[in-house]
């Protein structure tokens, strides 16, 4: 059906804020409870104790990736509804039960995969589901929805050290289940307006039978080049892109000690990032067809040269104005990503297409900040970590840049094919049903005259 542009669609893409809201605030927000963890779980003997622990907050942000194709597959199957309240409870279980560990070693299963997990199933279903309700709008309504994540990344980390300084680091956790139950509940607003997989099966034969393995993965996405372009370069950029949402806060700690308020700048990558996701957002409606990847490669490029400028900041001001920049940037590079997935692969595929890109980038964010803890353990310092952070998005970026050329040929190939001898034969068909039906007919209206 044709989407109503709003109505009840409205409520959804609350419920789909609220869900970007409390999956990437509580991620994006990870620098605040990294330095938590290395005072809780850390002594000053281990000597690889910012790789270890780096591993809890990036395997987090990975698997929520990661699992991404699996829950397309499930999205398409069961609906948007089913899987994200039963992701938003999974994710609950996994904060709640990080919250009574005594090492740095089960939070790798509970945070890292259990929540993670969570999220994921939580998260692609509020991005597919927007499609349902807006078309033209859709730009705009995506820029509204991922800021939501900006509005809960401003605002938790200074919550978080509140939460943190006064009643510790495992009731923080508890806290932050709250938002986690209320995803819950905004799972049950996801009213679907096209049929699932198994409501087609089941109106068809009475009884709900799984269809062939083909329709469940549908890798026919990979056959549009631009498509494949897209899913290879989109990961190539993303090796140092969460560096410096894990390291930062520590970072600035190394470099200016106690004496500076770090939260600032998850502020000014928080608020800036939603900024960036609404005017982005607007401006991707007006750019016509596969061109608003140009939008993607040009914050690429200054997401990357803002990586680089992070170690020659020796004043605090001038790393706030970093942060500025990195998150304006950020923001448009995400909010464009469900718009350019349905220029690349059409409304059909879209689901699956987002599932594969998040699944491929799960393992660039994945390694990238446990090799900066890594480099920052032996050589004392973050500079080369951010150095060399900030050298993929500047790649990935440039492989972008040829998306939109291939994906206009591979639209003129389509428009010059040859019509087949079915075609033609049925064509020809038609043609002579038109010509014998029109001189049958003044014959008819003589005989009714006579």
């Amino acid at each position: 059906p044709e989407p109503p542009e709003g109505g009840w669609g409205w409520v959804v893409m609350l419920a789909a804020m609220w869900c970007n809201g409390a999956v990437f605030g509580i991620q994006n927000s990870c620098g605040v409870l990294f330095v938590s963890m290395l005072r809780l779980f850390g002594s000053s003997e281990d000597k690889q104790l910012v790789f270890k622990t780096a591993w809890v907050s990036s395997l987090s942000m990975g698997m929520v990736f990661f699992c991404s194709p699996i829950v397309s597959i499930f999205t398409d199957l069961f609906g948007c509804r089913k899987v994200a309240v039963i992701g938003a409870a999974v994710g609950l279980v996994g904060l709640l039960s990080s919250s009574f560990v005594s090492t740095i070693e089960p939070l790798y299963f509970t945070y890292g995969i259990l929540f993670a997990c969570g999220c994921s199933f939580a998260y692609q279903p509020s991005l597919v589901i927007l499609g349902h309700y807006f078309k033209k709008r859709l730009g705009l309504v995506n820029g509204i929805v991922t800021a939501g994540s900006s509005l809960f990344t401003v605002s938790l980390p200074f919550l978080l050290r509140v939460l943190i300084d006064s009643v510790d680091l495992y009731n923080t956790l508890r806290v932050l289940c709250i938002l986690m139950f209320v995803l819950f509940l905004a799972g049950f607003t996801y009213k679907p307006l096209i049929p699932s997989t198994k409501d087609k099966e089941g109106g068809k034969k009475g009884k709900f039978k799984l269809p062939p393995a083909k329709k469940i993965c549908n890798f026919s996405v990979f056959k549009v080049l631009s498509y494949r372009i897209w899913a290879f370069g989109i990961p190539a950029a993303l090796f140092g892109y969460f560096v410096p949402y894990v390291h930062l806060m520590n970072h600035v700690k190394d470099r200016f000690g106690d004496s500076v308020p770090e939260e600032v700048l998850l502020l000014c990558l928080g608020i800036t990032s939603g900024v960036g996701r609404l005017i982005f957002g607007r401006v991707a409606d007006y750019i016509p067809g596969a061109k608003k990847i140009y939008l993607q490669v040009a914050s690429f490029f200054f997401i990357g040269l803002m990586s680089m400028m992070i170690p020659l900041c020796n004043v605090f001001g001038a790393l706030v104005a970093v942060c500025l920049f990195m998150g304006l940037f950020d923001g448009c590079f995400i909010c464009i990503m469900a718009p350019i997935a349905f220029e690349l692969v059409g409304a059909q595929d879209v689901s699956q297409a987002i599932g594969f890109l998040l699944g491929l980038m799960s393992v660039p964010m994945t390694v990238g900040p446990p090799i900066a803890g890594l480099l920052r353990d032996k050589l004392g310092t973050y500079d080369v970590a951010f150095y060399l952070a900030g050298v993929p998005p500047l790649i990935g970026g440039a492989i972008l840049c040829f998306i939109p050329w291939v994906h206009e040929r591979q639209k003129l190939k389509e428009r010059a094919k040859p019509v087949d001898g079915e075609t033609t034969e049925k064509m020809l068909e038609n043609e002579s049903t038109l010509v014998s039906d029109t001189t049958e007919k003044p014959v008819k209206e003589l005989d009714s005259g006579f």
